[in-house]
């Protein structure tokens, strides 16, 4: 970890909130199956069910729209914490519920903060981590959600023995011990250097920057080039800036918006949480059909799950995110495929006393159904899983990043709501045909994001309108850029021949094009003692 130690330390604090949204995801999957649950509600229908899961995902809409104005306004970090209050309350009713209208306003209240971190959460861990290791920090949101389901899936299983109402209330009331834990740790953390800077706190920024990336050395040339840089760039952006919501629909921010509601809404077309949610009552279905059989299939699929992210977290700026989420979208598919053609050959509906839809599948097309969707979980953790979330906290500006994220956010939550509507009543009615509709989504995804979908890895926050400003084309937009990043190199060489001198430098090197080809110009900056110095010259003329 070394100098970015902090960095790891304040993204892996802030990503319980990534837990309380996995274990709220998990937990419900199992207490579905569970006998006490179902006969304290009165045996909910496919309908009731897919209101009662869905209700989360509705506040989670609303909650991502409303966090937008929080984060900008009272801070990431104090958004993330009022946040974890509203999930207790929102626990606490669920735990108490005595009827199915309270357990319903339980998890959409739950639901309100759930959205409000999936939102704030990527954003703060973006700005708070340098670029070569953004898409590992904000990649500890996703994992946080895998262990939160993993969580989940084994408590329910723990207390699927009891043979008492305890068996689903234990499993959601602990949910407020980590909602504790991060409100708690939170008050520690400090405040995105951006959001401080956009808030003309200049000093306290430059302290978080100097505890983020030199282990509190002020003076340290990393520091203060980032701070300028930042600064350069608020500035820039208030000269231009609406600070509207119209404003994501005007060029150039529009193309960003659209691409960041894309990729949330087909990381949702994955079809990732009809599995989480639904995954016992698919095992049952896939032949699991014994008492606890599917629980534990379930807690294994988390485990699965929470292993595939890992390689994710690990190498995710190195593999890039188009490449990623290509091979994740070509494997998904396959796996539904697999499934889809499995089932299709030898299922043989039938309905037992309770309701519940048995294909009585061959022990063959059994196994390769459950081996199919740990696969699948395997190849969304590897892409989707925090790729969903990493593309959209790192492509838009400052002046507008709560904005839009909380647009491209809550479009997540509003696919998320209305396929797991549908999905119980669809798991009942077609089956197999399903996985064939994912199948071809997925599919129909690898050309999506080949052509349309810029890589943004390892590069800084404020260097990403050179991306955007390019051709909506981004297969036939790789030379522009390719350029672009000839043109940073030789600032390394400049920065080299100066490495003994007496003082601090920092360079910036730009080849102009058309007419001025020839003509190089060296932005930097000279730090002595603390005190920074900008400047600017031409190999043609003094420009500074």
């Amino acid at each position: 970890m070394g100098k970015n130690a902090q960095s790891y330390l304040v993204g892996a604090v802030s990503a319980l909130g990534g837990f309380l949204f996995g274990y709220d995801t998990g937990v419900m999957s199992s207490i579905l199956e569970m006998d006490f649950w179902k006969a304290y509600f009165n045996y909910p229908q496919s309908v009731g069910v897919g209101v009662i899961v869905s209700l989360l995902t509705a506040g989670c809409f609303v909650g991502s729209l409303a966090s937008g104005w929080l984060a900008d306004n009272f801070s990431r970090k104090r958004t993330i914490m009022l946040a974890t209050v509203v999930f207790s309350v929102g626990v606490a009713i669920q735990c108490g519920s005595v009827n199915r209208a309270m357990l319903i306003v339980g998890r959409f209240i739950a639901g309100l903060s759930v959205g409000c971190l999936s939102m704030t959460v990527p954003i703060f861990q973006s700005e708070i981590s340098p670029a070569e290791i953004r898409g590992r920090l904000v990649s500890l949101q996703q994992w946080a959600i895998t262990w939160g389901l993993l969580v989940a899936f084994w408590v329910d299983y723990g207390c699927s023995f009891i043979k008492s109402n305890a068996s689903w209330r234990i499993p959601i009331g602990v949910q407020i011990v980590p909602a504790t834990v991060l409100f708690v740790a939170m008050f520690f953390m400090p405040y995105s250097p951006r959001w401080l800077v956009d808030h003309d706190k200049i000093e306290e920024a430059h302290k978080v920057l100097a505890r983020l990336r030199a282990n509190g050395d002020f003076n340290s040339l990393e520091v203060m080039e980032e701070l300028e840089d930042i600064k350069d760039a608020v500035r820039v952006e208030r000269e231009t800036a609406v600070r509207s919501y119209k404003e994501l629909f005007r060029f150039p921010i529009r193309r960003r918006v659209i691409l960041g509601v894309v990729i949330q809404a087909l990381q949702q077309l994955t079809g990732i949480n009809v599995v989480m949610y639904y995954a016992s009552t698919i095992f049952r279905q896939s032949g699991l059909s014994k008492d606890g059989s599917s629980l534990l299939a379930q807690g294994i699929n988390g485990v699965v799950n929470m292993l595939a992210t890992i390689p994710a977290i690990l190498w995710i700026d190195r593999w890039g995110r188009r490449k990623t989420v290509i091979f994740g979208s070509l494997g998904c598919g396959l796996t539904y495929f697999i499934k889809a053609v499995a089932t299709a050959a030898t299922q043989n509906k039938t309905i037992d006393k309770d309701g519940n839809i048995n294909l009585n599948l061959s022990k063959a097309s059994s196994y390769v159904s459950i081996v199919m969707m740990y696969l699948f979980v395997i190849s969304f953790a590897m892409s989707w899983g925090p790729i969903g979330w990493i593309y959209p906290s790192e492509i838009f500006p400052m002046h507008i990043r709560s904005k839009a994220i909380s647009i491209t956010t809550a479009s997540n939550w509003l696919f998320n709501f209305v396929i797991n509507l549908v999905a119980p009543i669809l798991i009942k009615k077609i089956t197999w045909g399903l996985d064939l509709i994912f199948a071809i989504i997925m599919f129909i995804t690898i050309f999506i994001i080949y052509l349309f979908f810029p890589a943004t890895q390892n590069r800084n926050l404020e260097d990403m309108e050179v991306i955007f400003t390019g051709s909506v084309w981004a297969h036939k937009d790789k030379k522009r850029i390719a350029e672009y990043d000839n043109t940073n190199r030789y600032s390394y060489d400049i920065k080299d021949a100066f490495e003994n001198a007496p003082y601090q430098y920092a360079y910036k090197v730009n080849t102009l094009q058309g007419e001025h080809a020839n003509d190089i110009i060296v932005e930097g900056a000279v730090v002595d003692e603390g005190n920074i110095a900008r400047f600017g010259y031409s190999s043609q003329q003094r420009i500074v």
